[in-house]
């Protein structure tokens, strides 16, 4: 049941990238974005993905590989929007 909650706050917080990722994408602007946040926040998600790996826990894993996607994304459009 605890695994429950994992997914559901994993769905949550994943998703909540998508509208930034979305809009940068579609306005062709990341002036707003502040870089030195997103490159920290990259690392952290690494960091927590590479732990859910090491403890084989699924909500982790996901939620990190996809939310690492999408911030890795946003700052590509940093980079290239420039």
């Amino acid at each position: 049941m605890i695994e429950y909650l994992g997914f559901l706050a994993a769905t949550f917080t994943t998703i909540a990238f998508v509208p930034q990722f979305y809009q940068t994408w579609k306005s062709k602007s990341a002036k707003d974005i502040n870089l030195s946040m997103f490159v920290l926040f990259s690392t952290g998600i690494l960091l927590w993905l590479i732990y859910g790996i090491f403890i084989v826990s699924y909500p982790i894993i996901m939620a990190n590989s996809l939310t690492l996607i999408l911030s890795l994304g946003i700052l590509y459009f940093k980079l290239r929007y420039k």
